[in-house]
């Protein structure tokens, strides 16, 4: 009985097995097909009446004749000056127009864009997706975010759209573009978020990336998410052709709607400031700064006259904390501080000798400070005489007038000129190079060359295997940890 059963039992289980994996097969393709939208139709009817074509022109001076062409006086002067009248070339004054897309965000007519699509225009004419056209004033721009905001009258409240937030944006959530692009009029693209928190050249950069179709004519657009929330403006793509392949660019817009809040209320941005030169922490300096466990935080070099001056912030101090929230690395502070208000005053917590040190510091306005310039330092009192040595693979010597004067350093700076790297020691490799200006060791500054030889003693007493080093190059510093291995 019990032989002739098996057989039996095992093809029942077979069959219930095939059919579990069928039916599993069959929930994962409709889980799938639920989360692909099945058309965007719906959500492109709804958006469309609050997505605008950005025409400007622009006034542009003329060429001053055939210069070039034919010589002066020649007979044939005339002929090419009609030739150039015929092909817009001559030297009256011309209009020329640029296109691209904003999106209204509110009924009484506030419309972003993108700050490349309107600057230098002197008339800029806003299209509706139903074909009325109103003309639109600038309210303010960012240059630095790439961000205007326009204003048009009318007559009718008009259709806009909300901003959502970026930051629950997710990769592999779909998206859909919509613009003006190559000025073929209303058009829509989809595909979902590549990528997040890029960065591409400004300190306030927080783009997405995204792989729905974005050309030439769709900057200044709106990236909307699947409920029809604005999640970025499209700005710029990454192309070798000057076409779309699937990497563009569109700034967050929790970064936006900042920028657009100060624009509409002050027609200008007003972003903290801090008053500060600074670098990110290296992995080799972790070894080198006491009481630093991590690569994070962002390192002091210079400190100008401003609010960290004035709440007794120093070179070589790390910022940890700034307002409460840990500081990763120098563009998360540049971030953070830009978005904090003005006249503020927030705890600063910093690492110094080792040990954290909380300062007040009462925020100032970038705007008013670009520029600031680096707090001088003391002159000795007695120059010491140039004296060339050979330390760690670079050969140095005190800075004197001479060498002030060559290298275009200031008379109130001292320290030490590497006139010679070894191009095989670690010196090299940390990209020191001759010309360059050591101003400090360990947070000491350096007048001569028994300085740099007793912060290298110390360092050794210490136990450590690296010295930090506040290096100048045209004016600007950094910190280098350099090894002190032989």
């Amino acid at each position: 009985m019990i032989s002739k059963a098996f057989p039996v039992q095992m093809t029942h289980m077979k069959a219930m097995m095939v059919a579990l994996v069928a039916t599993t097969a069959l929930l994962v393709q409709a889980m799938a097909a639920q989360a692909r939208p099945d058309s965007f139709a719906d959500l492109a009817e709804e958006i469309s009446p609050s997505v605008v074509n950005i025409t400007t022109s622009t006034v542009v001076a003329g060429r001053t004749g055939p210069q070039g062409i034919v010589p002066e006086g020649s007979p044939f002067e005339e002929f090419f000056r009609e030739f150039q009248d015929r092909q817009g070339n001559s030297d009256r004054p011309r209009r020329t127009s640029a296109l691209g897309s904003g999106f209204v965000i509110s009924a009484d007519g506030y419309v972003v864009t993108n700050n490349h699509v309107i600057e230098g225009a002197d008339e800029i004419l806003i299209e509706f997706f139903e074909g009325e056209e109103l003309p639109a004033t600038v309210i303010g721009t960012d240059p630095n975010t790439d961000i205007a905001l326009l204003k048009v009258e009318s007559d009718e409240p008009l259709d806009f759209v909300e901003f959502g937030d970026s930051d629950t944006a997710r990769v592999g959530d779909w998206v859909v573009a919509m613009g003006n692009p190559l000025g073929q009029g209303f058009s829509v693209s989809a595909g979902i978020v590549s990528a997040r928190n890029r960065a591409l050249s400004g300190s306030y950069d927080d783009y997405i990336q995204t792989d729905a179709a974005i050309n030439r004519g769709n900057s200044g657009g709106p990236l909307f998410n699947m409920d029809g929330e604005v999640i970025g403006v499209n700005t710029a793509i990454l192309s070798p052709n000057g076409g779309s392949i699937g990497i563009g660019f569109s700034m967050a817009s929790n970064v936006v709607t900042r920028v657009i809040d100060q624009l509409k209320e002050f027609g200008e941005t007003r972003r903290g400031w801090l008053g500060v030169r600074i670098q990110n922490v290296t992995e080799d300096m972790v070894e080198a700064i006491d009481g630093l466990e991590d690569a994070k935080g962002a390192m002091v070099t210079d400190v100008p006259e401003g609010p960290a001056m004035d709440a007794g912030m120093e070179a070589g101090d790390i910022i940890m904390t700034f307002d409460g929230a840990d500081v990763d690395d120098v563009r998360a502070l540049v971030r953070r501080v830009g978005n904090t208000a003005v006249g503020k005053a927030v705890d600063v917590v910093v690492l110094r000798a080792g040990k954290e040190v909380t300062l007040a510091v009462t925020l100032g306005r970038r705007e008013e400070a670009q520029g600031a310039v680096p707090a001088s330092q003391p002159a000795p009192d007695t120059p010491e005489e140039p004296v060339e040595k050979d330390i760690l693979g670079l050969t140095v010597t005190p800075l004197t007038d001479e060498m002030r004067g060559e290298l275009g350093v200031g008379d109130d700076m001292d320290g030490l000129v590497v006139s010679g790297v070894d191009e095989t020691s670690k010196a090299y490799e940390k990209g020191l190079r001759a010309g360059d200006v050591l101003t400090e060791a360990s947070h000491q500054k350096l007048r001569t060359i028994s300085d740099f030889e007793t912060r290298i003693d110390e360092v050794r007493e210490a136990g450590r295997k690296s010295v930090l080093l506040l290096v100048r190059r045209g004016g600007e510093p950094r910190f280098v940890a350099l090894s002190i291995e032989e």
